[in-house]
């Protein structure tokens, strides 16, 4: 006998209909899982028979065979423990066959048939969410809020394989999760930390409004606890407010890692990802013998921060540069060629030599001129061409440290930042990929970024002094285009050109 059972998978950050087909002849017995499945799918069988006899089900001794349909994309997890167990009672006559194509199966079994969570159901989901023919979407009690993000689609939460049988056979048994998606996401917006709470470094403070208003890359130099760490993490807190289709995609990525918080429906905060230095390119960039989004990508919408930059071995910071120009990571595999998004705001912080102490006017340091060139030599200068502010964090004095005074909140510099961003999306509106000033290419500077005599003159005097490269040319002009906007000024002024080249002044060769 023969039965089918809609499923489904991820291929990336997308998703993609699987039919499982499970057929059963009178013959030895055995279990034969077809159609590219890894070594968790192979397994299932030992999970499906155990939870089938747990639930009081009658397990064939016979020929089994499971088709995994599209037999030529490779299928991975523990998400077609469900559907297959359904699918052999079906095939069995033990349950009825009649609203088998009506509904998409997705779950892993325990033994005792209890359905446990699987990563990658929103974008499932949504995938499935309007498709003709299809009632509902049956998946573990754990994943039911994040699959209730998905509009048009009824979410029916199981909690074991008896359950999920009862409703096949009586629709009537369960009822769909049903979640308002405008107010999930408006009670997520909350986050832990607040900018309120960093004493002193208001110069530091204003790189960063800076930065966030024009969706830039910064670096942050300076000794060992200085308030680096502390900065970086707050700098989520100002970046403009996340929209509904931004969240979505944060979460859907989120999902497909496995990363998504238990019984959380949404990820409604810009992600903030701090890997370790000792991260693999991997790791960072995505990809592995199972393919998964790396820590560029976790971080898309968000920040990603990387202290102690010196310290993370070359190769993995050079191969950061395509996804900070294209905003995007592709893996090509011998089978497959995967993209995942990857459109983030660099942060990076590190000490100015091996101690931690050059120029640090409380500390003497201890390094020789050759063991600081050294240190330096480990960031390549493409790379921090890369990134548009560079600035200086010193030591906190005791007197700010000591002081009542508290700084303005997240929530007031994020007000800011949002009203310069609405000036750029009106200014950039009808472009191409160009959301904020970061995104801008050289054609975007020269037509949004006209200066006066006087500002040329400063910005020449500027370059050749510092001898700065023809990109870093472009990043002062976008910076200070940012500045203007945070002013409220359609033109750059010189005074904004003279804050830009500020943040460009710690040029590689003046650390020496």
């Amino acid at each position: 006998m023969l039965a089918k059972i809609f499923s489904a998978a991820t291929l990336g950050v997308n998703a993609y209909m699987v039919e499982v087909e499970a057929d059963i002849q009178q013959q030895l017995p055995s279990f034969i899982t077809v159609g590219l499945p890894d070594g968790a799918v192979r397994e299932s069988k030992e999970r499906v028979a155990a939870a089938i006899k747990n639930s009081d089900f009658v397990f064939p001794a016979k020929k089994i065979t499971i088709n995994l349909a599209p037999a030529d994309i490779k299928k991975e997890g523990a998400a077609f423990d469900l559907p297959i167990a359904a699918g052999i009672l079906a095939a069995t006559g033990q349950i009825l066959k009649d609203r088998f194509d009506e509904y998409v199966l997705l779950g892993e079994l325990s033994l005792d048939g209890t359905v446990r969570s699987v990563p990658g159901i929103l974008p499932m989901a949504m995938e499935i969410s309007g498709m003709k023919g299809i009632k509902g979407l049956l998946v573990p009690k754990e994943n039911a809020s994040e699959a209730a993000m998905a509009e048009n689609l009824n979410v029916f939460p199981v909690s074991n394989l008896r359950e999920a049988v009862n409703f096949l056979e009586d629709e009537s048994a369960l009822v769909p999760f049903k979640l308002d998606v405008s107010a999930v996401f408006s009670s997520s917006r909350v986050y832990d930390v607040d900018f309120s709470e960093v004493k002193g470094q208001e110069s530091a403070k204003r790189a960063l409004e800076v930065a966030a208003a024009g969706g830039h890359n910064i670096i942050m130099i300076g000794p060992p606890g200085s308030g680096k760490t502390m900065l970086a993490k707050r700098l989520p807190t100002i970046l403009p407010d996340m929209t509904i289709a931004e969240a979505l995609e944060t979460t859907k990525i989120h999902s497909v890692a496995g990363l998504v918080p238990k019984n959380a429906a949404l990820i409604a905060t810009r992600p903030f990802r701090s890997p370790h230095h000792t991260v693999s390119d991997a790791g960072l960039i995505g990809g592995g013998r199972i393919p998964k989004p790396g820590e560029v990508s976790l971080a898309h919408h968000g920040v990603l921060f990387l202290d102690e930059l010196a310290e993370f071995h070359k190769d993995v910071l050079e191969v950061m540069r395509q996804p900070m120009e294209e905003g995007c990571v592709t893996l090509s595999r011998a089978t497959t060629t995967l993209t995942y998004p990857a459109s983030f705001m660099l942060a990076a912080a590190m000490n100015p030599c091996p101690c931690g102490y050059f120029g640090d006017n409380n500390h003497e340091c201890t390094c020789s001129t050759s063991s600081i060139q050294r240190y330096m030599s480990r960031i390549s200068g493409p790379l921090m061409d890369r990134i548009d502010i560079h600035i200086t964090v010193p030591s906190v004095k005791f007197k700010e440290l000591a002081s009542d005074y508290s700084g303005e909140k997240s929530e007031d510099i994020r007000r800011r930042i949002n009203q310069a961003r609405n000036r750029q999306l009106e200014r950039f509106h009808g472009e191409k990929r160009i959301f904020c000033n970061a995104h801008m290419r050289s054609k975007d500077i020269r037509r949004y970024c006209p200066i006066d005599e006087k500002s040329k003159s400063l910005l020449q005097m500027a370059i050749t002094r510092q001898g700065l490269s023809a990109r870093a040319y472009d990043r002062i002009l976008k910076v200070s285009r940012t500045i203007a906007d945070l002013e409220g000024s359609d033109q750059i002024e010189t005074t904004h050109i003279a804050e830009a080249i500020h943040y460009r002044s710690l040029d590689r060769s003046l650390w020496l």
